[in-house]
């Protein structure tokens, strides 16, 4: 072990790595993989400013798990990105090693299916939500791994006890930052035409839905937020169109 590199246990079978800003990539992962012998992980908290730490924490095999926030470090509070890796990880000249350790840090997006269901008359299947004050597209968010198609008849029949196979996509809608939340890609799917009285059949899940409604556009534009409007707006005119639409936040 170097002078420049600090490998310390810091819990049964837990190791944390550390290392000064001039030393080797090479080096930090010769100290990694033997610190691995005897550990069953090894962990590094690097500054989320310091991108050189980022870079050498990433090449000497450690994936990013997240962020640790208010860690104390010289008595000051600070944010600390937490890097891992453990004695059972694929190794890194595997190339499924290797896919692991770049899908750690590559950028991941949210994604959010909601379905576009209409009565014979036109208006447009809306959901008043407990959670906020605007009306929305039923539908939510994908889990990871999940198909968004099949999200978003899994969140129709989760939240309105309907069985309403999503149809072909109608509009990818960009949504940037807002209010605390990340950016999302919102997909927006045909759910088709529907007699009226399918309302009767709703099975609200109080916990999220308080009420269901077919609303004309004048109506959709009077309880949405006007970003929903827009994106339903666009999604309504997409329904003839050759192909699915691209906007953002609903432009």
């Amino acid at each position: 072990m170097t002078e420049q590199t600090t490998v310390t246990t810091v819990a049964e079978g837990v190791a944390r790595v550390s290392w000064t800003p001039d030393q080797p990539i090479d080096v930090v992962r010769h100290e990694v993989a033997a610190a691995l012998t005897e550990h069953a992980r090894v962990e590094a908290l690097v500054d989320p400013d310091d991108e050189s730490a980022q870079r050498v924490a990433t090449w000497s095999g450690l994936r990013r798990e997240g962020v640790m926030r208010g860690v104390t470090v010289d008595g000051r509070t600070v944010d600390r990105i937490v890097y891992a890796r453990l004695a059972t990880d694929t190794p890194v000249h595997e190339p499924e090693g290797f896919r692991a350790l770049l899908n750690s840090f590559l950028p991941r997006k949210r994604a959010i299916s909601q379905l576009l269901a209409r009565a014979d008359d036109g208006r447009v299947l809306l959901c008043q939500l407990t959670y906020k004050q605007d009306w929305d597209l039923p539908g939510g968010v994908v889990e990871v791994g999940e198909s968004p198609q099949v999200a978003v008849a899994r969140e129709v029949e989760e939240e309105l006890g309907l069985t309403i196979p999503a149809g072909r996509l109608l509009l990818t809608d960009w949504l940037p930052a807002w209010s605390g939340w990340d950016d999302a890609l919102c997909l927006v799917f045909d759910g088709g035409v529907h007699d009226a009285g399918v309302l009767d059949r709703v099975v609200r899940q109080t916990r999220e839905i308080r009420s269901v409604a077919f609303c004309s556009l004048d109506e959709v534009a009077d309880r949405c937020a006007d970003f929903t409007a827009r994106r339903i707006a666009a999604a309504v005119t997409n329904l003839d169109g050759p192909g699915p639409a691209y906007t953002e936040s609903g432009r």
